[in-house]
């Protein structure tokens, strides 16, 4: 059967994708569709990035732009360093790279560059990484920074989780009325107590804390399963990540 499959953010934890891909049991049928943030955290970013290249040539992939992805997109093309990145694991994707040659490092940098700020599917599901702020919809969203960085709109999908608003209320959400569902990572669910992903009315949050101390998830869509990883700070035991 084939499956729509949703990624929560990775951060440079590719032993915590391995485990969920095979945990899910992953075929060349589903499609898979990344939330963004794959770097910046633990080890293997790059390695990550390398495997995330190959990946495509098997599955049919999409794979949504991240704010951390941005600012690793920024420095593969220019060089520059920017003292917020390295702050947030910025520096961890640098040594990551370490004995990388200039072509190698340019065909990761075309990859960033083939990332897309969202995905609608067929059924009007919506897939961005953070959020967006026009009460219109994503096509007409004035701030393109919003896609990778938002979060007033997980802010008021979470307030909102256990109210019953019919959609043609005023106080209704001008947002939410485009989109069947919109699937969003950048803002950890274990930040709310929580190391699964946290379902609301519209919105669906998949970042599950892989970055920190938390799992990497990969979830269908349709029957609304999940698979785990193992927590990542038991996967790399002499790292930090994030933390």
């Amino acid at each position: 059967m084939k499956r729509t499959l949703v990624i929560g953010d990775i951060h440079g934890g590719l032993k915590a994708l391995d485990q969920v891909l095979e945990r899910a049991k992953v075929s060349e049928e589903d499609t898979l569709i990344f939330l963004g943030d794959y770097v910046d955290g633990w080890s293997e970013s790059a390695k990550l990035i390398a495997f995330l290249r190959d990946l495509e040539w098997q599955h049919k992939c999409i794979f949504i732009r991240g704010n951390h992805d941005q600012w690793c997109q920024d420095w593969l093309q220019t060089g520059t360093k920017i003292s917020e990145w390295e702050l947030h694991g910025g520096s961890l994707t640098i040594q990551s790279y370490q004995g990388y040659d200039f072509d190698t490092r340019w065909r990761h940098y075309q990859f960033f560059e083939r990332m897309v700020d969202y995905h609608i599917d067929d059924q009007q599901r919506l897939f961005v990484h953070a959020g967006f702020s026009s009460m219109h919809g994503v096509t007409r969203e004035p701030y393109r920074s919003n896609f990778s960085w938002d979060r007033t709109l997980w802010e008021m999908a979470h307030s909102l989780r256990d109210v019953e608003l019919d959609e043609n209320a005023l106080n209704y959400p001008g947002r939410f009325k485009h989109y069947r569902e919109i699937y969003i990572g950048h803002t950890p669910t274990t930040h709310y107590g929580s190391d699964t992903p946290i379902f609301t009315q519209k919105v669906i949050n998949v970042d599950t804390g892989a970055a920190f101390k938390g799992k990497l998830t990969i979830l269908d869509i349709d029957s609304r399963e999940y698979w785990q990883s193992d927590a990542l700070p038991s996967l790399y035991p002499n790292e930090k990540g994030r933390n």
